[in-house]
């Protein structure tokens, strides 16, 4: 992780206790799921979709969509939910999405989403919490 200071902060082991093995490797390690392995990727209902690890709201039911990707998608985050740094890994250069508050890696936001905002957050599914409304 950066050496950015978040609002939510906890050590190493804290964050081990916190989440499981796979949201730990995907979270705190820069990870990715497999695709079409998380169960949010096929939810539907209304609610708010909130970081794993510190359970700030990040993305409404109303800008999820169905990408073909295998992975969650949205149009864009809840204002001010998550941030952006560059990623060079894997030999590409791609836009990363973190949660704001606790620095958290949840994905990538590509350039080929649908209007309005033509955005695709490309999240990992493990990285979320769904509250239905």
């Amino acid at each position: 992780m950066d050496a950015h200071a978040y609002p939510v902060t906890r050590t190493d082991a804290e964050w081990r206790e916190r989440l499981t093995p796979e949201q730990y490797y995907i979270m705190r390690q820069h990870g990715t799921e497999r695709p079409g392995s998380c169960a949010l990727l096929h939810e539907t209902r209304q609610g708010t979709f909130a970081c794993a690890g510190c359970d700030t709201p990040l993305f409404g039911s109303t800008l999820k969509f169905e990408s073909g990707t295998g992975w969650p998608s949205f149009n864009d985050p809840l204002p001010g939910a998550v941030e952006s740094t560059v990623d060079r890994s894997h030999g590409m250069v791609r836009e990363e999405v973190h949660c704001a508050t606790c620095g958290s890696h949840l994905g990538h936001v590509f350039p080929d989403g649908p209007p309005p905002t033509g955005l695709r957050y490309c999240i990992n599914g493990v990285a979320l919490n769904f509250t239905a409304a």
